[in-house]
């Protein structure tokens, strides 16, 4: 996923406790603990501005982007592209013989 939730690292400076902080922005401890671990697939933006709240932070306080995950999809296509190239010069040149 390239957008990590720093959640835990915010929760730890303002010493807030999962189910105290579940209750004050109106979610279950469970869906919390998920955003807290980096479970989390989506978040609504009525809870990050909850949680923004609560907290006294800012979004990208919480949410960071990470561009992980991007070069080894890039290396696939790439590879993909290059063995393209190659066959259809490989082709090519046959043609030409």
């Amino acid at each position: 996923m390239a957008i990590n939730i720093n959640l835990d690292v915010i929760m730890a400076q303002r010493r807030a406790a999962v189910g105290d902080l579940a209750d004050r922005v109106g979610i279950t401890a469970a869906n919390l603990s998920i955003l807290k671990n980096n479970k989390a697939k989506a978040i609504r933006f009525s809870t990050l501005a909850a949680l923004c709240r609560e907290l006294g932070c800012q979004p990208g306080d919480i949410l960071q982007y990470t561009d992980e995950g991007r070069g080894q999809w890039e290396l696939a296509r790439t590879a993909e592209t290059k063995e393209g190239v190659d066959e259809r010069s490989e082709k090519h040149d046959e043609e030409e013989s």
